[in-house]
């Protein structure tokens, strides 16, 4: 069964970057795309990112396009998202998610597996 463990989250002042990492294991057992959402306080999980994972082919929604970069390194078996220019509505806790399917999907009931979350706190 795929295992995915986050990292890289912590508090940021606004206009910082981070960079989250997510430890991919066993993926051939049906990890093919890779995502990552958010959850803030109160809120429903919110998609932020996605990439095939043979192609490296990304998919992002607007609010985030052009801040954030979801990239993976094949020999690491490790997925990234980059992420610049924060600002306090980027807090959250960031998840990582893989999906036995080929479509980069928005909606988390596509996914298949979970991380438990890194949190990113950005203040102003």
């Amino acid at each position: 069964q795929v295992q995915l463990v986050e990292s890289g989250g912590g508090l940021v002042q606004a206009g910082g970057s981070l960079r989250l990492s997510c430890k991919v294991s066993r993926r051939d057992s049906g990890a093919n795309s890779l995502a990552w959402f958010r959850q803030a306080p109160g809120k429903e999980r919110e998609f932020v990112a996605a990439i095939r994972y043979r192609d490296g082919t990304t998919h992002y929604p607007n609010d985030v396009k052009g801040r954030f970069t979801i990239s993976r390194d094949i020999t690491a078996n490790t997925q990234y998202l980059r992420m610049v220019d924060l600002n306090t509505e980027d807090t959250a806790m960031y998840y990582c998610a893989a999906a036995r399917g080929l479509i980069l999907r928005e909606d988390a009931d596509a996914y298949d597996y979970w991380g438990q979350g890194t949190q990113v706190t950005v203040s102003s």
